[in-house]
């Protein structure tokens, strides 16, 4: 009976934004892009109205009959080494910037009116603990919400808890601890709300699947010990 009690959650412990009033509107204003990191890996792709002219900044490698674009990786410096043009420092710069980047040096007398697209290809989340199910999430554009990486992860499961969502970011060697209340609806404004590439999520188990485990474990230990002076009575008795 203690078990059942202690294991019980209440309406509380699991809604969601608790707070969040009818009809009433919070404005996102919230113009968050993710910046590169040393180790991003980034997809750069060239082109302009003369296609020869743009081939060397194209780098193609074979893959069976078929060619692929060689990705770029921003190495501990936050340079990437790019076709003619050299180490390019991207660090720190979100993909529009580094596109901008690029089309002004590429402008510089080597094409005229380039257009440049470049892609982060390990945009990625990992989601830990108490939710239906954990692992790696690799994210297919290149902006994502707490929410919607819990919703990856098939939600939290009845054992997680909702008021303490703990979010590891690290960039380039710095990591930063944010805890996060799906309870409240701030969690909107949190800092951490959008999450960049390679941010762990992790959700902490409430106290009924830390008591229920223990408990599970006494009840074994119990059933054990009965079962053993039980067995023992029986061969005392069946002796006499």
């Amino acid at each position: 009976m203690v078990l059942l009690v202690t294991s019980c959650a209440t309406k509380h412990d699991i809604v969601y934004f608790q707070n969040a009033k009818n009809f009433e509107t919070m404005v996102d204003t919230d113009t968050f892009t993710p910046k590169l990191k040393v180790n991003d890996i980034v997809s750069i792709y060239v082109s302009t109205y003369d296609v020869e002219a743009s081939k060397p900044f194209n780098l193609i490698k074979s893959t069976g009959n078929t060619g692929q674009l060689i990705d770029y990786l921003i190495d501990i410096d936050g340079n990437i080494d790019f076709p003619v043009l050299g180490k390019i420092k991207l660090l720190g710069l979100t993909v529009e910037e580094a596109k901008e980047l690029i089309k002004k040096k590429l402008s510089d007398g080597y094409l005229k009116d380039p257009i440049v697209n470049i892609r982060i290809q390990n945009f990625r989340i990992s989601v830990l603990g108490a939710v239906n199910s954990p692992g790696t999430k690799v994210i297919s554009g290149e902006r994502v919400t707490l929410i919607e990486a819990l919703a990856l992860a098939g939600d939290l499961n009845i054992k997680g808890r909702r008021d303490n969502i703990l979010v590891i970011r690290d960039f380039n060697g710095t990591k930063t601890y944010t805890r996060v209340d799906l309870t409240n609806k701030e969690v909107f404004n949190s800092p951490v709300y959008y999450l960049t590439q390679n941010d762990v999520v992790y959700v902490e188990p409430n106290n009924s699947a830390i008591s229920g485990a223990s408990g599970d474990s006494r009840i074994g230990t119990i059933i054990s010990i009965t079962s053993f002076i039980l067995t023992t009575a029986l061969i005392f008795v069946t002796r006499r």
